[in-house]
């Protein structure tokens, strides 16, 4: 069996001395694509935050490439192939868009034709300043500037959350597309739906531990399950 990506064994991590996870483990295989669902405050973004090394880590141990980088700051963690996305559109406000996505890159597949591809709407703007920009083309900037890191694992929380419908669209096609080109990807979103639909496997979080871990074709076929195990009713239709 081919070694995981990114692999969580038995993490126990939080803030401080406050746990929020409690003995997660899953394993991310290359081309793998994971949502993370659940209520808010069970631990989806602190998951996120552990394979980032932003919070304490209790117990338990956090693998990329086969490599235990539980003492990895999160610099390193960048630079060996771990991209994140955070809630906040952290961009650089007195830069263009070309001068955020170019202060970013490093050699491999996404460079800058790559993402404009991806992201025409950015090309469009490329001399805007970063402050001149929608909160929706913020949100793709974040996004492309992360690519520019060519990360091997893309590490995506809410990514669109309050935005626009026309930007979601755009967005959740960029993610698809993301997946199809091959980049292993874990998705933090509140809609269900859309989460499982961009998505291979689903793992629901509950009160920091894993409630339940299924094929995303699984759960869309089945919404009791979401329903049952979380309260996440899929819309009709």
């Amino acid at each position: 069996m081919p070694e995981p990506l990114l692999e969580f064994r038995d993490v126990r991590s939080g803030y401080g001395e406050a746990v929020v996870l409690d003995g997660v483990s899953f394993a991310l295989p290359a081309h793998g694509s994971l949502a993370v669902l659940g209520r808010n405050g069970v631990g989806k973004t602190t998951l996120l935050l552990t394979a980032m090394g932003f919070v304490t880590l209790a117990r338990g141990s956090v693998l990329f490439k086969g490599r235990d980088i539980s003492r990895l700051p999160p610099h390193k963690r960048a630079l060996i192939g771990l991209g994140w996305v955070p809630q906040e559109r952290d961009i650089f406000p007195s830069l263009t868009v070309e001068e955020n996505l170019t202060v970013a890159w490093r050699p491999g597949r996404w460079d800058i034709d790559a993402v404009y591809g991806l992201f025409p709407r950015l090309k469009e703007r490329r001399a805007n300043m970063g402050n001149q920009l929608s909160g929706g083309e913020q949100q793709m900037l974040t996004i492309a500037r992360t690519l520019m890191t060519n990360p091997a694992v893309l590490l995506l929380d809410e990514p669109l959350e309050g935005l626009a419908p026309i930007i979601v669209e755009e967005l959740t096609a960029a993610i698809r597309q993301m997946a199809e080109d091959g980049i292993s990807l874990v998705l933090i979103e509140q809609h269900a739906e859309v989460a499982l639909r961009l998505t291979k496997e689903a793992m629901m979080i509950e009160r920091g531990i894993i409630a339940h871990r299924a094929q995303s074709s699984d759960l869309l076929d089945n919404p009791g399950m979401l329903d049952r195990y979380l309260g996440l009713r899929l819309q009709e239709g």
